[in-house]
């Protein structure tokens, strides 16, 4: 994958402009002065695990004898998934738990909301694939994340300037824009376990 190909898709796969309303709604009863320090904090703390499924992610796949077609397999279908549900939407359940008052830590903001399974799996495919690039990869996962960051923390503007019906007809496009990327690979993970097998 190439580097640019690579920025979209993890881009796509972290979906901030779907985020926007379930960051808003989720930091709706926090303080204004400590909305954008939380917010910060969560983008940060998702960043970190990204960078540490990018770097030890391989190991992990080592460890659990998982290979690199079935990781590619899996991912597609979950991007696909992920895809679908950005074309066809559900509403969102209540994301914090027994305690809906309480400040968010970790989740739902930081996983799954930016770093979730997809975007893990994305990574981690990254990785695996081409490990002599990390370096490119480090640089794909920091471009990425600021531009999910700057949508993020400028979300109150971007909803108030888009609206629900726009930010959920850029949502589907992008949801569409993926779909593509995880049928491609898919077919990549299936044609190399065939290529590897036979």
């Amino acid at each position: 994958m190439t580097f640019w190909p690579a920025v979209i898709m993890l881009f796509l796969v972290m979906d901030p402009l779907g985020n926007i309303p379930i960051f808003i709604s989720v930091l709706s009863d926090v303080d204004e002065k400590r909305r954008r320090r939380i917010l910060i904090r969560e983008l940060v703390i998702a960043l970190f695990i990204m960078l540490c499924f990018l770097f030890f992610g391989n190991r992990l796949m080592n460890a659990m004898s998982i290979s690199s077609p079935a990781l590619s397999i899996a991912g597609g279908i979950i991007l696909f998934i992920i895809a679908i549900r950005m074309i066809f939407p559900i509403r969102h359940r209540a994301l914090m738990g027994d305690n809906p008052d309480s400040e968010p830590f970790i989740v739902p903001l930081a996983i799954p909301l930016v770093a979730g399974p997809s975007t893990i799996v994305t990574v981690m495919l990254m990785s695996s694939n081409e490990p002599n690039r990390l370096l490119d990869w480090l640089v794909v996962v920091i471009i990425a994340w600021l531009a999910s960051a700057v949508i993020l923390l400028f979300s109150d503007i971007l909803s108030k300037v888009f609206r629900k019906r726009g930010l959920a007809a850029m949502e589907r496009l992008m949801g569409m824009i993926l779909t593509t990327i995880a049928v491609e690979m898919f077919l990549k993970g299936l044609a190399t376990f065939f290529r590897n097998s036979g």
